[in-house]
């Protein structure tokens, strides 16, 4: 990962965070992205502080013309993107009857447009390099489902699919995808929004960053499509 440069989207906090932080600890050039400027400052301050090196970007994933700057940005500072990490993520925890139109656009356009777009605007310089790696963090959402969250799976089992759709394209240009299924963490994305729940059933992120760190590297002739990653004690999948 030395030197490697590095889009991780939803930096500022949860399972984005520890992915930035464990890359950046492995050597690579991180570009912290998160629509919340203050959480996504604070967390490349500490990986620089840290001895790394990373660099915040105030990014809205669903905006195409911001993605379109942001590369641009980074490609100037540092001449090349080796991986993209589409960690970003939104829920809305409503039945149907009410979850509004508003409500259903968010969570798609962050969840599931907001990897297309930034896979589109990445891929042709990944493929003018020869090679690098998308990573796309998908969810037990994309396998199973429950209730009140119907935008959230449809998106999810939307992002398992284009990730693998992306992966059969990719081969042909030496660009490896991956989708990584994350089961509970202890995150704000539960925590904040599921109070009761027991931490004592959901895992660390940092296990999670840890599998991503280890899709990345295996070697060149290898690539892992899909990888699911659950704590012990979570019961409900499988």
């Amino acid at each position: 990962m030395t030197d490697k440069v590095v889009i991780v989207t939803g930096a500022g906090q949860g399972l984005g965070e520890a992915i930035a932080n464990t890359l950046g600890a492995a050597g690579a050039v991180v570009c912290a992205c998160d629509i919340k400027e203050d959480k996504v400052k604070n967390v490349a301050q500490a990986i620089n502080d840290g001895g790394g090196a990373a660099y915040p970007f105030v990014l809205d994933v669903r905006n195409a013309e911001g993605i379109r700057q942001t590369v641009d940005d980074i490609m100037a500072e540092h001449g090349r993107i080796d991986i993209l990490i589409n960690n970003a993520g939104t829920d809305m925890t409503l039945g149907i009857e009410d979850l509004s139109v508003t409500d259903w656009d968010r969570v798609v356009d962050v969840n599931l447009c907001g990897p297309f777009l930034l896979s589109k605007t990445v891929y042709p310089l990944l493929k003018r390099q020869g090679r690098g790696h998308i990573v796309n963090i998908a969810s037990t959402a994309a396998k199973r489902v429950w209730t009140e969250a119907s935008a959230y799976h449809a998106s999810k089992w939307g992002l398992l699919g284009f990730s693998h759709a992306l992966h059969a394209e990719g081969r042909r240009d030496n660009i490896k995808v991956t989708a990584v299924i994350a089961g509970g963490m202890r995150t704000p994305f539960i925590m904040d929004r599921f109070p009761d729940t027991d931490p004592n059933v959901l895992q660390d992120p940092k296990n999670v960053a840890d599998t991503v760190h280890f899709v990345l590297t295996q070697p060149d002739e290898t690539v892992i499509p899909e990888v699911m990653v659950l704590p012990m004690r979570e019961t409900s999948w499988p």
